[in-house]
């Protein structure tokens, strides 16, 4: 949560409503990778390759952060 806090003065600088929400959901994604034991770059590079290569809408849920952990203990 220190991160909120440090970014609190930047986030008036987001340039408008919808950067601002953006912003928010990106913090998210991090936060919630965080929580789930994933390393968040790691993460954000296996789902924006995952997008790319034709991820579907309709099967956005396996894109979650702790879909990947489930994938990742199983796979061990």
């Amino acid at each position: 949560m220190r991160i909120i806090a440090l970014g609190r003065k930047n986030y008036l600088f987001a340039g408008s409503d919808a950067g601002g929400e953006r912003a928010a959901a990106i913090y998210t994604l991090i936060q919630t990778a965080k929580l789930n034991g994933i390393n968040p770059e790691i993460y954000l590079r296996d789902t924006l390759a995952r997008i790319a290569d034709g991820h579907t809408i309709n099967r956005i849920d396996e894109l979650m952060p702790w879909k990947m952990s489930q994938d990742a203990t199983s796979a061990k």
